[in-house]
Formats: structure tokens, C-alpha cells, sequence
């Protein structure tokens, strides 16, 4: 494992101890960032606890659908801090206009996240703008807005089955693994919602990164099963049949998702270093843990975690060949772990093991992606000591300019924390043969070529690798000329550099947060920042489409609302999704 004397973290705990944290430089690397996998400090991971734990109760006062099943819904939810209601319109959406992308504007679902119980007036305000979306406006009382699509050819295949008398076939949900996928889920004062501070101090229930936003998706997907099982019972009374409790679980929610979100973790570099240091904090806790030794309990539980992780990554079904090809070698050298730990279990001899030395021998041998599903099973064996760090996955987020800074420490600082950028050779056309923009159309993200595409003039400044390059060059031309001058002296020279120099100043006292890649060569994957995100929401069964999108399943194998309050589901063992074995059927 890698070490050196930057590498400690000094822990919030009572104990204070000294973890050994995985250094900057290798972990954040591009391909290592889009090799995460959730884990139990991803946010629907600890959502799901939270409404377990506390046992939310979610009733439907209102369930207006007619025999098509289109109509709306509203959901009253009573949490441990407060009453919300998730109001939802299904609407007859012809074949021709169904479409995922941003550019949609009609939808088979659209749905509003609001504080408190929803009126009569309220609930015909909704109606008139929720169904637009973007073209629509809501006010403050409105916490997240989304829509979504069916799956058609799994939804009617689902309802066909039960109106018949029949439990759909696992396998045949496998293919996708959800009724309906969602499109977007809007938050944060769009649209004139309420605000993330508002949300932060007024809502304790979803003052979590992304809480409400993922709530959403989860009532979504109770939604579809909902849905199905209603169609079912009009079409057909006497035959009709429910949805069978594990294939309800087993069902998620589709996802696609673009380069929209990859700008958020280059302008998020304070909330980004959180998460990965909390993360990389778990991950100490899980070797700190393992240095007294690991008795054969608990390599027995990894052992049927990696029998898991195998079969999970043989039920993803992609035509990516670089993924495919991933998970492949995944498999292979899990399996050689497999039995390996088979190995250690049989010989009795062996009573002394530590997880530094996996971890090291896999960095040795293994592939990127087989080192990080090994760190998050990991994580997973110790959830009485990671899982309090869910708490510390937000942070008050401001980059300030130091004024008083001496140019020449600035210089110094860059060299230090932005040897990775300083080492980019910038003269190379590939180095900057792409640029980040937003279209006209819908204000979306996108990435052109370089004196090929149009927008260049309109680039988005997320090469940060090349502005702290430009920076260290005019600093070092400004120190020369003017020696012992300070930050404020040059800012007034270059004013156009102030952004940079307060990153670099902020990001300065920062363990993470910037990734160490240059983002504008033309053979930038920006699927693996997409992946990065995704793995903290805690999605599974990445499918990527392109380098530029991905696509995935949300909340596959979590606890459904019936199982709220249920001791048995404490357990929070619904990682790496699986196949349910329909014996009973």
C-alpha cells in the first residue's frame, strides 16, 4: 500500500488516531475515479438506512388513476423531522414523442418533491407546471422536480404477466432491471424551488448531499411497481396477481446519465474532496481494523461478498466493449481472490492476516477496477465504524482569495500541490484538442474538438490543469520583474486569473478535490467522471453508451417501503444487486 508523511489523517473520533490515507496522486487519477463503486457512505445507501431506521410512514391520500393507469398521485410522507408530499402525474405520452434525452419535452411521469401536505390549490398549481418542467415554474415550497419513462417493453411484459395470473421472469427483468428510468431530477432553487441552504437548515430529514433528489428516484420506482400491480387488477380482477415481494426488490430505476453532470465535480472541488476523503477515511478504518489481524469469520464474509461481486458483474448485460472487457478481467482476478480466501479458510495453520496486504498485492497484480471493488467490500465489513461518516459527506463550500500571499509562495504551492498540471505539456495540439461548452439550446453541457467544432469562444473553464499552467507562467514572468510583491499585487495585473488563484489558494489546504488529469485532451473520457458521481449516489450496473454517457440502475435490490421499521433489513446488504432465486414460485 502506499505511504508517505502526507498520507495521515487525524480522525474526528474521541480516540484520535492517525489513519494511513491512499496520497492525491493515486487516487485521484481519472481512471481511478471512474472505477468506484458505491458503498455505504453513498447517498441512497444512507438514505435507505435513514428511512429504514427511523421507519418513514408513506401513505397515498390521494391515488387518482384511471383504468390506463394515467392520472396523479400524491404521497403524504411522514419522516422523523417533517411531513412532505411527492405529488405525481402519469400521462398518456405518445411512442413517437417518447425520448430521454434533455432536449424531451413530454414525459410518461412527472413528479414534485414539496414540504408539508399539498392543498387543492397547491396540487392545480403543480398541475399546471409541473408536466413543463423547465418551461414551467414552481416556488419555494417545491424541494425537487423530475420525470421519467417507462421501459416499455419490460413495464407491459411485467403488467401482461400479472394479468394473467403469472410472476414475471427474473431473467427477463434482468435485461434492464427496471419499469421506469428517470430523466433528470432538478433541485437546489431551480426553477424557483427552494435552495440548498433552505433544504440544508430547514429540513433536517434531507440535509444530506442529494437526499431529496434521491428520495425522488425511490419513490419513483415504489410508483412503478404501484402502477404495475394496479393495471394488472383492472384488466383482469379474477386472474390478476401481485408483484412477488423479491422480484419488487429486485426491480430499480433506469438511469441515463450525460455530460451534464460532469462539470459538477470540477466546480465542486471542496464538496468532491469530502466525499472521497470521507471515502478514503472508511477505507483506512477497514485496514486500521484489519491490523489486529482478521479472524476467518470475517474473511468468510469477503469471500461471499466476492462470490457476489462475480455474479453481479456477470448479470450486466453491455455492448461497450471496453466496460465488457472490464468486467470480464474483474471477474477473473475475483476469482482468483475467491479462491485464494477458500485456501486461507481450509488451512488451519493461517490464523494472522491483514487487509494492508490484499490491498498491496492487488495493486501489484490487479486491475484498477478489481482494486476498488476490493476497497469497497472492504468498507462493507465494517459498518459500525465507517457508517458514522455519512455525516460528514457535506461541507461549506467558498474560494477566497489570500491577498497578503507572496507571489513567490504561490509559485511554490503550485509546484507542490500542481506538479501534475505543471508536467502537461500544453505545446501539443492533443492537449488542448478539446473544449468544454454549453449548447444553445438547452444551456447543456458538451464537448467540442478544437478548431473543428463551433463554440470555442463560449468554452467553460474546466481544464483546470491548463489555467493553473497559465497562471504559474505569468507568475513566474510577474515574481521576475517584480520580486516580493504579494497575491493581491498581481491580481491586479491579471485580473482574469483571480478565479484560479483562489481555487489554487483554497484547494491548497485540501487533501482531494482537484483530479489530476488534463480534461481538455482530445482523448479525454469524461464517462469516467460521470462514474465518479454516479458511484456516490450509489448507482450499480454501469452501461456506458459512449465516452459521454452512461447508462444505469438506481435503488436495484433496496428495501421496499413495507419493509420500513423491520430489524431484519438493518442489515443494509443490498450492494452489487443479484438475481433473486424464485424458489417459492
Amino acid at each position: 500500500m502506499h505511504k508517505d508523511p502526507h498520507s495521515s489523517f487525524e480522525s474526528t473520533d474521541s480516540n484520535v488516531k492517525l489513519l494511513p490515507l491512499r496520497p492525491a496522486s493515486q487516487v485521484m487519477q481519472l481512471e481511478r475515479l471512474g472505477s468506484f463503486h458505491q458503498s455505504r457512505l453513498s447517498f441512497m445507501r444512507t438514505l435507505v438506512r435513514r428511512m429504514v431506521a427511523e421507519n418513514w410512514q408513506i401513505t397515498s391520500p390521494v391515488f387518482d388513476l384511471d383504468d390506463q393507469g394515467y392520472g396523479t398521485v400524491v404521497y403524504q410522507v411522514e419522516a422523523k423531522h417533517g411531513t412532505f408530499s411527492y405529488v405525481l402525474f402519469s400521462h398518456y405520452l405518445d411512442p413517437e414523442n417518447r425520448n430521454d434525452r434533455v432536449i424531451a419535452n413530454q414525459w410518461d411521469l412527472t413528479m414534485a418533491l414539496c414540504e408539508g401536505t399539498v392543498g387543492t390549490e397547491q396540487l392545480e398549481f403543480l398541475r399546471a407546471n409541473v408536466p413543463k418542467q423547465e418551461a414551467g415554474r414552481v416556488d419555494s415550497r417545491v424541494l425537487v422536480l423530475s420525470r421519467a419513462n417507462r421501459s416499455a417493453r419490460t413495464f407491459d411484459y411485467v403488467v401482461d404477466e400479472l394479468t394473467q395470473g403469472r410472476q414475471p421472469s427474473v431473467d427477463v427483468i434482468a435485461e434492464v432491471g427496471y419499469l421506469y428510468r428517470t430523466t433528470a431530477a432538478y433541485g437546489s432553487g431551480k426553477l424557483g424551488m427552494a435552495d440548498w441552504e433552505k433544504v440544508r437548515t430547514k429540513h433536517r430529514d434531507f440535509a444530506r448531499p442529494f437526499a431529496a433528489e434521491m428520495f425522488t428516484c425511490y419513490m419513483l420506482r415504489h410508483f412503478s411497481m404501484q402502477q404495475a400491480d394496479y393495471l394488472a387488477a383492472q384488466r383482469s380482477p379474477e386472474t390478476a396477481v401481485t408483484l412477488h415481494r423479491d422480484i419488487k426488490r429486485y426491480l430499480g430505476i433506469g438511469n441515463s446519465t450525460g455530460l451534464g453532470m460532469a462539470p459538477f465535480l470540477i466546480n465542486h472541488p471542496l464538496l468532491i474532496n469530502q466525499w472521497i476523503e470521507m471515502r478514503e477515511t472508511a477505507l483506512a478504518t477497514a485496514i486500521v481494523a484489519g491490523e489486529a489481524g482478521v479472524d476467518k469469520a470475517t474473511m468468510a464474509r469477503l469471500d461471499m461478498a466476492t462470490e457476489r461481486v462475480i455474479q453481479h458483474l456477470g448479470e450486466i448485460i453491455t455492448a461497450d466493449e471496453r466496460q465488457s472487457n472490464s468486467n470480464v478481467v474483474v471477474r477473473e482476478e475475483l476469482q482468483a481472490l475467491h479462491l485464494w480466501l477458500q485456501e486461507q479458510a481450509a488451512d488451519l495453520a493461517i490464523t494472522h492476516y491483514v487487509w494492508a496486504d490484499l490491498i498491496q498485492y492487488a495493486e501489484q497484480h490487479w486491475h484498477i477496477e478489481t482494486q476498488e471493488v476490493i476497497n469497497t467490500m472492504l468498507i462493507e465489513l465494517y459498518p459500525d465504524l465507517v457508517d458514522s461518516l455519512e455525516e460528514q459527506m457535506g461541507t461549506e463550500e467558498s474560494q477566497q482569495i489570500t491577498p497578503e500571499m507572496l507571489v513567490s509562495e504561490l509559485l511554490e504551492i503550485i509546484e507542490d500541490k500542481y506538479d501534475w498540471a505543471l508536467a502537461i505539456d500544453f505545446s501539443k495540439y492533443e492537449s488542448k484538442g478539446a473544449f468544454w461548452y454549453r449548447s444553445e439550446e438547452k444551456m447543456e453541457p458538451r464537448l467540442g474538438q478544437t478548431n473543428i467544432d463551433m463554440g470555442m469562444e463560449k468554452e467553460m473553464p474546466l481544464g483546470i490543469g491548463r489555467l493553473v499552467r497559465e497562471c504559474y507562467d505569468l507568475l513566474q514572468h510577474y515574481n521576475t520583474i517584480s520580486p516580493e510583491q504579494n497575491v493581491a499585487h498581481f491580481i491586479m495585473q491579471c485580473p482574469n486569473h483571480s478565479g484560479i488563484v483562489a481555487r489554487i489558494q483554497t484547494m491548497a489546504q485540501s487533501r482531494y478535490g482537484d483530479i489530476r488529469e488534463n480534461l481538455v485532451h482530445s482523448d479525454v473520457l469524461p464517462i469516467y467522471l460521470l462514474r465518479c458521481k454516479l458511484s456516490f449516489f450509489g448507482v450499480s450496473k454501469f452501461d456506458p453508451r459512449s465516452r459521454l454517457w452512461v447508462r444505469n440502475t438506481m435503488f436495484q435490490g433496496a428495501p421496499l417501503i413495507s419493509d420500513f421499521g423491520n430489524a431484519d433489513m438493518a442489515a443494509d446488504d443490498w450492494q452489487f444487486p443479484i438475481k433473486p432465486v424464485m424458489t417459492s414460485l
